[in-house]
């Protein structure tokens, strides 16, 4: 292994119960690189690292830091090795300062180490984040900080101990345009003092925007290796999936009737009894796609739960073709046109223990398409050609009605989910983040079937944290901060960097409007920031 290598996983296989995670993985990371680890969910990704960091143990292979062997009991041992990871779900306390959470666990002592010496580890939190130029107080608490900054504060904590290779596990899923330029700079600063990254990612923009090479994973196994300013989203797409894949739909000029869905100044309370949407006002016409866009805990998820009868607004008042449901069920709004696919499918689209033909007549169980003439019963003979037909049709696999959710890949759940509820025939559809978490295969087929909903009449309001799927989708764009719309936008009128500052709460008067519309690559840059 050459001295420029930091890392080197030679034929690591992982394999758990009746799964074989990782098969027969090699990977080479150079030294004071950014190194993108990119694959669809379920390929391996995540996997890997947990053994480069110790959390898992290699069934078979060899894990080589530094130019040595190593064998990682725990990621104590990875630490002491120069390896650290920071988690897409933060490890800070919240009630503590910067100080405390980077130096919990290691804190500097005095008298014999019996008392912690709180002024050195100040002193050295800032001298810290003054060498990567991070702008972070080291006396301010965590829980008032931006999750961008908190996330400088995890990759402080990890430099810290003194690690040398830093692994970032989905960095970009909860920050802002803005943040995720930000972070793109804090990697480069990192390489630039002779650290290396290793990032894991789903998104083919920020791989090859801010990686130096991108490993792509299929199945388990290494599909190939390449630099990435040698390489296109196309091509990495299809390394992925391994076939074509349509990055950008084409969504052809919208013709949009009569409004079909409509909020009209609905405010809502979330379960702590705190305001979370406020006086927000929306109407959805037949035939188009409202998007709403804004970062993950801005009132979209009570929002959402207010339309579709999951919760009732405080205030305002909801329409569907015209009639007041405000006070309606759930099963109610169904059986009146309402279709609703849910940002978490496990939690709120299926019952995992149940097969696909028990899951496939949830909330429409008493249907005259299931029922058993006026017994109210369900055949399930129907429902189980129901379910098959669905399966069939939207691509789930294995198509079987009777196999278990929970057995199903999360791309696969997803796509049942949205046949159920399509194949309803609705007026309306309430689709929240409907590509969370699956790959770049399956988000492919869920935007073919919005724009085919759209096509068809129905008015489709979809709610997404991903900002290039709402501007490629939408016909409309309500951007939400702090449970408000601040403002209503045409997608193509408007750049990425607008956007992400009304998505951080700047009021339309405060943001410059856009000069030209922006192209699809309008916007891209390395990680050192200079256009490409």
């Amino acid at each position: 292994m050459s001295d420029g290598t930091a890392v080197g996983l030679r034929g690591v296989t992982k394999r758990f119960p009746g799964v074989i995670a990782n098969d027969d993985v090699d990977l080479t990371v150079e030294r004071g690189s950014v190194h993108a680890l990119l694959g669809e969910n379920g390929a391996g990704k995540t996997t890997l690292m947990n053994v480069l960091y110790g959390l898992y143990e290699p069934t078979a292979g060899e894990v080589v830091v530094d130019g040595r062997p190593r064998t990682f009991d725990s990621p104590r041992d990875a630490v002491d090795a120069g390896v650290g990871m920071i988690h897409q779900h933060f490890t800070l306390v919240d009630t503590m300062t910067v100080t405390e959470n980077v130096t919990l666990g290691y804190e500097p002592t005095r008298l014999g180490g019996l008392v912690v010496d709180r002024a050195r580890a100040g002193r050295e939190t800032r001298e810290l984040a003054e060498r990567y130029g991070f702008n972070v107080d080291p006396e301010a608490v965590v829980g008032d900080l931006s999750v961008g900054v908190q996330q400088r504060v995890e990759i402080l904590k990890t430099l810290y101990r003194d690690a040398d290779v830093l692994i970032l596990d989905e960095p970009t899923a909860v920050l802002t345009p803005q943040e995720v330029e930000d972070l793109f700079e804090v990697l480069a600063a990192l390489t630039d003092r002779g650290k290396t990254v290793i990032f894991i990612t789903h998104k083919l923009g920020e791989a090859t925007a801010a990686a130096d090479r991108i490993t792509v994973l299929r199945d388990g196994e290494n599909v190939g290796t390449v630099a990435a300013d040698e390489t296109s989203r196309e091509a990495l797409a299809r390394l992925m999936v391994g076939r074509e894949v349509l990055l950008s739909p084409e969504r052809p000029p919208a013709d949009a009737g009569e409004v079909t869905l409509a909020a009209e100044g609905v405010t809502v309370e979330d379960d702590r009894g705190v305001r979370a949407v406020a006086d927000v006002s929306l109407r959805v016409r037949a035939g188009e796609i409202l998007g709403v866009a804004g970062v993950d805990g801005n009132g979209q998820t009570e929002l959402v739960e207010a339309l579709t009868g999951l919760r009732r607004p405080d205030e305002g008042r909801v329409h569907l073709d015209g009639a007041d449901v405000t006070d309606r069920s759930r099963r109610e709004r169904i059986a009146a046109g309402l279709s609703y696919v849910p940002e978490d499918r496990q939690e709120r689209g299926l019952v995992m223990p149940f097969d696909l033909t028990e899951n496939g007549v949830l909330g429409a169980q008493h249907s005259p398409a299931f029922s058993r003439g006026t017994t109210g019963r369900i055949d399930w003979g129907r429902a189980r050609e129901h379910a098959r037909r669905t399966a069939t049709q939207y691509d789930v696999r294995p198509p079987d009605p009777d196999a278990g959710a929970r057995s199903l890949s999360g791309g696969n759940q997803q796509k049942f989910v949205i046949g159920r509820e399509l194949e309803r025939d609705p007026t309306a559809l309430v689709a929240a983040n409907p590509t969370r978490g699956v790959d770049v295969g399956s988000i492919e087929f869920v935007h073919e079937r919005l724009l085919e909903l759209r096509a068809a009449g129905v008015a489709v309001l979809l709610v997404s944290s991903k900002l290039d799927e709402v501007t490629a989708l939408s016909d409309r764009l309500a951007v939400m901060y702090d449970g408000e719309v601040v403002d209503t936008v045409e997608p193509d009128a408007v750049t990425e960097e607008q956007l992400g500052l009304l998505m951080a709460g700047e009021r339309p008067d405060d943001v410059e409007p856009a000069t030209e519309t922006p192209s699809a690559d309008a916007g891209r840059r390395d990680r050192r920031g200079e256009s490409r």
